[in-house]
């Protein structure tokens, strides 16, 4: 039986279908991977809207005008990051939400963003984070633990917020951390990266952005809201379908940047559970990244047990156990076992520190 909230995200027109109870369900679920102004901008454009239930009308404007105060909220700290790095001599690609944002992209209508994502070069990361802090922007209150973990394994340095109107920036130096199994090139994704409409920034070419999204839902291990990233790689796929070359090259941007797992199971669960439509080629030269089929079994199990929300907060056993799972892997595929087990005993010892004080 097809899950309600995956159908209507599939087939929005399918939403005129729903009684208020059916619809009640739906929020609640929606709410929990932020995807009420999704499914707002989704019936729009199915222009189904104004057969919705007055009641349910309400909400899904409330969440769109939420959306919009996000994305006013994103382009002005994009032009404030912008300002603060202009003396900065080296391309700065947007990452991410704000990256969807700046490039217009359909899917964004209706996207919650938190905050803003940039990749620049790791030789010029020390240059940035300086010219952040003299406008205002100031590390998270971190251990000094965790201030070396960020800075000697992680891709990124720890969060920047700002003073005033604490917004955060996390500047990227790669798309996963150094210690992890799969090790894009991040100068490779620099080079092909184009002009955003939002002067000075960068944006991933289309296979790339893909591919990073990709990265980010099945290898780095944020099940937070792994629905909205999944619609998000759904939403890349069918507008970039558009450009004739975007769907040849990907098989070998894939290959060439030691990204192929994520994007196979990116086609596989977007085509599974949103019925992303994917050409049949793409999906058969995806094959050579597929798993061995025992562990791909366990994914196809785990995978979407592991995105969908419940309705009510707490998780079931089933559900509980397959996220904790993928978080799991997650650490698995981001550290060599030593440096694992050192890191997961210094948190363990720090948790206990902590109750006992």
């Amino acid at each position: 039986m097809t899950d309600p909230l995956l159908a209507v995200l599939a087939r929005a027109e399918t939403l005129v279908e729903l009684d208020l109870p059916a619809w009640d369900a739906l929020l609640r679920r929606a709410r929990r991977t932020n995807l009420v102004a999704r499914l707002d901008a989704l019936a729009r454009d199915a222009g189904v809207f104004e057969r919705l239930p007055e009641r349910v009308r309400a909400n899904l404007v409330g969440a769109r005008v939420l959306a919009a105060d996000h994305r006013r909220m994103i382009r002005w700290e994009m032009n404030r990051i912008a300002r603060a790095l202009a003396g900065l001599d080296a391309p700065v690609v947007l990452l991410k939400g704000a990256a969807y944002v700046a490039a217009g992209l359909p899917f964004a209508d209706g996207r919650l963003v938190s905050d803003v994502d940039i990749l620049v070069p790791r030789e010029r990361i020390a240059e940035a984070e300086r010219a952040l802090r003299r406008h205002g922007w100031e590390h998270a209150k971190l251990d000094p633990y965790d201030q070396r973990y960020y800075r000697r394994w992680m891709h990124e340095l720890p969060p920047l917020r700002h003073g005033e109107r604490e917004t955060v920036v996390d500047v990227h130096h790669t798309i996963l951390p150094p210690t992890s199994r799969l090790k894009p090139d991040p100068a490779a994704l620099i080079a092909a990266s184009r002009p955003a409409p939002v002067a000075p920034f960068r944006l991933l070419a289309p296979a790339d952005m893909l591919l990073h999204a990709a990265a980010h839902l099945f290898h780095d291990g944020d099940l937070a809201f792994a629905l909205r990233d999944l619609v998000d790689l759904d939403g890349m796929m069918r507008a970039f379908d558009r450009d004739p070359a975007f769907w040849p090259g990907l098989i070998a941007r894939a290959r060439r940047l030691d990204l192929g797992r994520p994007l196979y199971y990116a086609l596989r669960h977007a085509r599974r559970l949103l019925a992303t439509p994917v050409p049949a080629a793409v999906v058969a030269g995806a094959e050579a990244f597929a798993p061995p089929p025992p562990l791909g079994a366990l994914m196809d199990r785990l995978i979407p047990a592991a995105l969908l929300p419940e309705s009510h907060a707490r998780e079931t056993r089933g559900r509980a156990a397959a996220r904790l799972l993928l978080y799991t892997r997650s650490h698995w595929l981001r550290m060599p076992p030593g440096l694992l087990a050192a890191h997961l005993a210094r948190k363990a010892a720090m948790r206990h520190a902590a109750r006992g004080a």
